[in-house]
């Protein structure tokens, strides 16, 4: 079963990679970062709509690797609706998933989203992955923070 679930995963990462949702520039975008992972060359911009304290639209372009894209096509899914503080507690807990390959941290209130996350936690294995898995999370942050630069470094 443990064969199946890690399959399962791997195509997970794979669709996302090669069919990142959310490849756009959103046109009413009032936050903007660009992140780079120079390591391997992943880069990317990433937009989003800040309405008040919640994301109510993001998007990204750039290229990377299949887990970099498809780390940044979850990320986006995952966090549009959700509050600035929200946003960061998510770039937190998939940080420690993508690190460790669990977040026993990750209150329960974040439950869902942490599941969706999941197939991405098998990166800790492959401790330059980690990079490439959290380069959109380093990038959310800057755009959430209003740095307009992140790097995965």
């Amino acid at each position: 079963m443990f064969d199946d679930l890690r399959d399962l995963y791997q195509e997970l990462i794979l669709d996302h990679g090669l069919k990142p949702r959310n490849f756009r520039r959103p046109e009413d975008a009032n936050r903007h970062a660009k992140g780079d992972n120079p390591m391997c060359g992943d880069r990317m911009e990433l937009a989003l709509k800040l309405d008040g304290e919640v994301v109510t639209d993001l998007g990204f372009q750039g290229r990377g690797c299949a887990i970099s894209m498809a780390s940044a096509s979850l990320m986006t899914e995952t966090v549009k609706g959700k509050t600035l503080a929200q946003a960061h507690q998510l770039s937190d807990s998939f940080r420690a998933l993508a690190m460790t390959g669990s977040c026993p941290e990750c209150g329960a209130e974040l439950a869902d989203e942490m599941e969706r996350l999941q197939p991405l936690a098998g990166v800790h294995e492959f401790p330059s992955r980690v990079k490439c898995a959290t380069l959109a999370w380093h990038t959310l942050n800057a755009a959430l923070d209003g740095s307009k630069e992140a790097s995965s470094e």
